[in-house]
């Protein structure tokens, strides 16, 4: 595929850790988002993570997650194509064995994250390790990101109403237990590791407080509800500054079904056509992406040239 496979993720997450910057993780669930995504890396010069939760690859295949992933699989193949920078795939927030086994057997993905930390230490090890040893027992090129500890909020079907910190002395047990290539970090505690760490739930994030981080081992820091916001917010202020060109104004029979006959009054196309906010929401995109690449640091370095 166009796009990378897990040992090409990690030469770049070597080279961020030993420079001191970071990748943004971006999550997608669509193509307008993806194709804004990679516009972005593309402009300032920046490897590309794309990520896909269960839920996201749900709504990809109309229901089915593996459909959605071999669906946006093929398109980020054949967009990333277009573009000189490295472009990668995440399976964000991974919880279920048969599915996480599946998309080992599709070979899709540059990365899985196997998210058992809502579980015991214990058992979260004996999980994480599972899908470590079941990629080196299929001979796939993907790495392995895990997590420890808690970071307050909802992601899929996760839900803590608490934070927990990650604990350093554990954080370095579990790598050793576990042979995973990332660690996903509740944050306080992102000293000492030679692991590559993970930032999840960077909403509000600051750029002073996201380069304090970097230096810290944070080499991926995720971005998810500030693309979501984007995209609705773009859309909106199209719509919101065009409505009298797209609903009808007062007197005129709001008579969608028969598409307006019989009345003075039409919606305009210029404005309706979803691509025309489409277009717009992947420019919006490109630039907050090329803004968080700039922050991060991952601006101008691009591997893949």
């Amino acid at each position: 595929m166009t796009f990378h496979g897990g040992s090409e993720l990690a030469a770049v997450y070597e080279d961020a850790l030993d420079e001191g910057f970071g990748l943004i993780a971006s999550n997608i669930a669509e193509p307008n988002t993806m194709m804004g995504l990679m516009e972005g890396a593309s402009r300032v010069d920046s490897d590309l993570l794309l990520q896909m939760s269960n839920g996201a690859c749900t709504f990809a295949g109309n229901g089915d997650p593996i459909a959605g992933l071999k669906a946006m699989g093929n398109y980020i193949d054949l967009i990333a194509a277009q573009y000189d920078v490295g472009v990668f795939l995440n399976m964000d927030h991974q919880t279920d064995m048969k599915t996480i086994r599946k998309q080992v057997d599709l070979g899709i993905p540059s990365s899985i994250m196997i998210d058992a930390s809502h579980e015991s230490f214990e058992e979260n090890v004996r999980q994480s390790k599972k899908v470590v040893d079941m990629i080196d027992e299929a001979g796939e090129d993907i790495l392995v990101e895990a997590e420890l500890g808690k970071i307050r909020g909802v992601e899929d079907e996760i839900v803590s109403e608490e934070a927990f910190y990650t604990d350093l002395e554990q954080a370095v047990e579990f790598v050793d237990q576990t042979g995973c290539d990332l660690l996903a970090i509740s944050v306080g505690t992102q000293h000492g590791l030679d692991t590559p760490l993970v930032l999840h739930g960077s909403s509000g994030v600051q750029p002073e407080q996201l380069r304090k981080m970097l230096e810290r081992g944070i080499c991926e820091v995720n971005k998810d509800t500030r693309y979501q916001y984007e995209y609705t917010r773009t859309a909106f202020d199209l719509y919101w500054s065009h409505t009298d060109e797209i609903v009808p104004p007062d007197g005129v029979e709001d008579d969608r079904n028969s598409f307006f006959n019989g009345v003075e009054w039409s919606p305009n196309k210029d404005y309706f056509d979803p691509r025309v906010a489409g277009r717009q929401i992947r420019e919006r995109i490109a630039d907050v992406y090329a803004d968080l690449a700039n922050a991060a640091g991952s601006a101008g370095r691009s591997k893949f040239r």
